[in-house]
């Protein structure tokens, strides 16, 4: 039964009394799984509420954008003035409910990554209604948000999943800013978001059962694409594509009919296809790479000091398991000190591959995303039996200035890859390419390799005698005392060489560790750095 009593019609006077409008990144588990990550906190951006729309407002596709996407989303419109509250107490500020449709020209998303101001925050771009539902009615664990382009369904699913329920987005968000009423949050897309051309009809409802049983609905908000005649002048960004780009705009290779160009590669992973060059920035949302605690330094201490030191001072502070074992290095003696970037990989399911493996991946993004000083670790659960990383991809990361690339799965190409510059460190060479055992799955999520827990941002030192991790709020001190304590040892080992025996030296007892202060007061007297 629809209560068609409660549909109040939302009017121009909700899009002028939008003093903010707050759009979700990533929300639904279906969306993550599309775009191979899963968000451990939920991001923001802002839109002017300029962009807002009404039912039946054309969609303005200008000239030169190629692609202008569709998204069905639940919109919250806050009722009362919000700060600070609790989860539990959050939904009772919600006033209504409405679909939403948060469009957007993909063309221009490269200058504004994360921020999406020109590619979301265009006139009209997202229409909202085109009825109020009343929040505090409905469950909003109980929506339902569907889109139809053209008649035909693209987008069904329901908030009873998602990754960051209403309630959390509202007590997140009101923790540092003030909601008004008025103010409207888009709650994120499912997966099935895709492209729409001129001509094309846009449809999204929002529905959900009311708290007496009956069927709330918004209604279908309905849009029509159509191309507006605009030219952008050039006095700025102009539309820019990349092969990546359609893929994501699109959803698949297959939807953006670049199926053919984006099968198994050479580097052990889908090749990037024709148009898709080396240097094509990843994925456009908020920029999520873990922050790294290295400074100069820091990096210079831990330069100076092997593994072996490391190993003993993290055992000091009760860190036994950071060592990542078992792999073979392509450059025998490297040194590399690096923040960890991660990427995981699951065991190969055909159709897991099918819409997971191909184009634009978990893999490539990875790659894609690393910065000078970054270290690739990849979780491949041990298994040998394919090459999880090549010499493209390799050499990829030499070009951004990664320090190395860590696996614990096989290794392709394994010739050329240790001809490079950039160190690497894999289980063993294998010839297959990456479909053969795995699907690239996500990137930035805790991992193992090698036997140990890598959480983006810990710290990765490497040299002869192998690899450890070193939890970020650690790496000052265990940097400190390692240098502290391979300034005592070099001191031991002079001794040892002058003919001492190691009884009561190593370790010192209280007579050696007199005349080792001793050495250092002199030292420091003398203003020689001991």
């Amino acid at each position: 039964m629809e209560r068609a009593e409660q549909r109040e019609q939302l009017r121009q006077d909700t899009i002028t009394g939008a003093g903010k409008v707050i759009a979700v990144h990533l929300n639904y588990p279906s969306r993550a799984a599309q775009r191979g990550r899963t968000p451990s906190v939920p991001s923001y951006f802002l839109k002017p509420a300029t962009s807002l729309a009404l039912d039946g407002a054309e969609l303005a596709r200008p000239r030169g954008v190629e692609l202008l996407t569709v998204e069905g989303e639940v919109a919250l419109v806050i009722g009362a003035r919000t700060r600070n509250v609790s989860p539990a107490d959050a939904w009772a500020h919600v006033e209504s409910v409405t679909a939403a449709n948060d469009a957007g020209l993909a063309d221009l998303r490269w200058p504004d990554k994360g921020s999406n101001l020109r590619s979301k925050g265009a006139d009209g771009i997202a229409p909202i209604g085109p009825a109020l539902l009343p929040a505090q009615e409905l469950d909003p664990a109980g929506l339902r948000v569907r889109m139809w382009i053209n008649g035909n369904l693209v987008q069904d699913d329901a908030t009873a999943t998602l990754l960051f329920p209403f309630a959390q987005l509202i007590a997140d968000l009101s923790r540092l800013m003030t909601l008004e009423p008025g103010d409207i949050i888009l709650t994120g897309t499912p997966a099935g978001a895709t492209v729409a051309r001129p001509g094309d009809v846009v449809e999204v409802e929002v529905d959900g059962v009311a708290s007496d049983g009956a069927t709330l609905t918004t209604g279908r908000l309905t849009n029509t694409v159509v191309d507006s005649g605009l030219v952008l002048e050039p006095y700025g960004a102009l539309p820019k594509l990349t092969d990546a780009d359609r893929i994501d705009a699109w959803g698949s290779a297959e939807a953006a009919g670049l199926a053919a160009a984006h099968g198994e590669g050479h580097d052990g992973g889908p090749t990037a296809g024709a148009g898709h060059a080396a240097s094509s920035a990843p994925s456009p949302e908020a920029d999520t790479r873990p922050a790294s605690v290295l400074t100069p330094e820091l990096t210079e201490k831990l330069r100076s000091v092997g593994t072996a030191t490391l190993s003993v001072q993290l055992r000091k502070r009760g860190m036994q398991n950071c060592h990542i074992e078992g792999l073979t290095p392509t450059h025998p003696g490297a040194k590399v000190v690096g923040t960890a970037r991660t990427l995981r990989y699951i065991p190969a399911r055909e159709d897991l591959f099918k819409e997971f493996g191909g184009g634009y991946n978990a893999q490539k993004r990875a790659v894609d995303s690393l910065r000078p000083g970054d270290i690739l670790v990849m979780d491949a659960r041990g298994e040998k039996g394919t090459g999880t990383l090549g010499d493209v991809l390799a050499l990829r990361a030499q070009v951004l200035g990664a320090e190395a690339v860590i696996t614990d799965g096989g290794i392709r190409d394994f010739g050329p890859v240790s001809a490079m510059e950039i160190p690497a460190w894999g289980a063993n060479a294998h010839p297959a390419v990456l479909g053969r055992r795995h699907v690239p799955w996500s990137v930035d999520d805790t991992v193992a390799c090698g036997g140990a827990a890598v959480v983006p941002g810990d710290v990765i030192v490497g040299d002869e005698d192998g690899l450890v991790v070193i939890p970020p709020a650690l790496v000052a001190e265990v940097a400190e005392d390692a240098v502290v304590q391979e300034r005592m040892e070099a001191w031991v080992a002079d001794r040892v060489a002058e003919g001492h025996p190691v009884d009561g030296l190593f370790p010192m007892n209280a007579e050696w560790k007199a005349k080792y202060e001793a050495y250092l007061a002199e030292q420091q007297g003398s203003g020689d750095k001991p």
